[in-house]
């Protein structure tokens, strides 16, 4: 990569909001992570060696999609006027309420959802991951504006299991 497009990278990144993000291409492999000290995002960024001499797999064998389902290992109770579970997200990306802009959102607040229903949308890597959920409920609460960048673990909605 030019000098310029690492910059530029590193500017986008930097507005996005993420804390981590790992580039990987035939050149080289890119790792940037923030440091929190008093508040303010310290970016750091650590370059590899060129990744020319390692073995490559054979394109057909990689993953095309990361499995992507909220795990009841991710709801974790919050105490306020009743007990609620949270939906987390399974990983960073860009958080979609729909399948596309004119489409209905998956869930909206008051809707009873049920387990292995699909919630969301992330979007990682320009792959689109459907978000299904392991708990069944009332959504009371979405944590999370549409089309806005998130990070692992990240709260998005609060569900009521009653």
């Amino acid at each position: 990569m030019k000098p310029k497009e690492i910059q530029d990278l590193l500017d986008f990144i930097a507005k996005s909001g993420l804390a981590e993000v790992s580039i990987e291409t035939e050149q080289c492999k890119i790792v940037v992570k923030r440091d929190s000290i008093q508040g303010h995002a310290l970016p750091q960024m650590h370059i590899a060696q060129p990744i020319q001499s390692l073995p490559t797999a054979h394109p057909h064998s990689l993953p095309t999609h990361l499995p992507a389902k909220a795990k009841e290992e991710d709801v974790v109770p919050i105490t306020s006027e009743g007990t609620y579970l949270t939906i987390k997200s399974p990983m960073i990306g860009t958080f979609y309420r729909s399948s596309s802009p004119d489409s209905d959102n998956f869930a909206n607040i008051g809707d009873t959802i049920s387990k292995g229903q699909t919630v969301c949308i992330i979007e990682a890597m320009k792959l689109f991951n459907e978000i299904e959920t392991d708990i069944a409920g009332r959504i009371v609460k979405i944590l999370v504006e549409n089309a806005t960048p998130v990070e692992y673990d990240q709260p998005l909605f609060l569900v009521d299991p009653s």
